[in-house]
């Protein structure tokens, strides 16, 4: 899942950004109001999680301009703002959620897990095709009932092409789902883990479409 942390403290979105980074999310992070909604216009995340008290404009003020803009993709807002009315401002202008600072990290992964689990409405945590089954709960992956044991990176991987699977995704596309804007990424990673997840899953999973990227489906 792709993250976009909109977050001005250098210090907290450092270890926010490692630590969810560790959880097998994409991370990408800015420090301004205008800079995220520049982002989401260009580039969108799955997911954001917002700080309400930004240098050049409310944090508010940037949900507000989000959902009237017609966005409808998961925000949780993330302040130190605890009283009621801030809670309830923050949820009429149309917050999924809402975490106080300060926090416990198990607490943020778990409700980024629950909202990643609205996107696209669905109502299972379980992904499957035929035999091969994702919980994105559990984070578990099986196929044929057996669990296949998978790195945080082939993991999300495995999810993306999953959510896609009959579709083609470029390696643009796949490479922005495993990694953050100031990530280094070799020329040849994604081609690792696709191998990986070929050799754990079965060669005849994942096909490469010559020029253009891969594409998951039963043979």
């Amino acid at each position: 899942m792709r993250l976009l942390l909109v977050e001005d403290d250098a210090s907290l979105a450092a270890g926010l950004s490692l630590a969810l980074r560790n959880k097998g999310f994409a991370v990408n992070h800015v420090t301004r109001g205008d800079h995220a909604l520049h982002a989401v216009a260009t580039d969108p995340p799955d997911l954001i999680v917002l700080d309400l008290g930004l240098p050049d404009m409310e944090g508010l003020e940037v949900l507000r301009t989000l959902r009237a803009g017609g966005q409808r993709l998961p925000i949780l807002v993330l302040t130190a703002r605890d009283t009621l009315s801030d809670k309830v401002a923050g949820l009429d202008l149309g917050a999924d959620d809402y975490l106080a600072k300060p926090f416990e990290m198990p607490e943020l992964e778990a409700r980024i897990r629950a909202l990643g689990r609205r996107l696209g409405s669905a109502g299972s945590s379980l992904i499957t095709l035929g035999d091969l089954q994702l919980d994105t709960a559990s984070m578990q992956v099986h196929r044929a009932g057996v669990p296949v044991d998978l790195s945080r990176r082939e993991y999300a991987l495995l999810k993306a092409l999953l959510e896609n699977s009959g579709k083609v995704l470029t390696r643009e596309t796949l490479e922005g789902k495993l990694y953050g804007w100031d990530e280094e990424v070799a020329s040849n990673t994604l081609e690792v883990h696709i191998h990986h997840l070929r050799r754990k899953l079965g060669q005849d999973l994942i096909r490469t479409v010559r020029g253009v990227g891969y594409c998951l489906r039963l043979p």
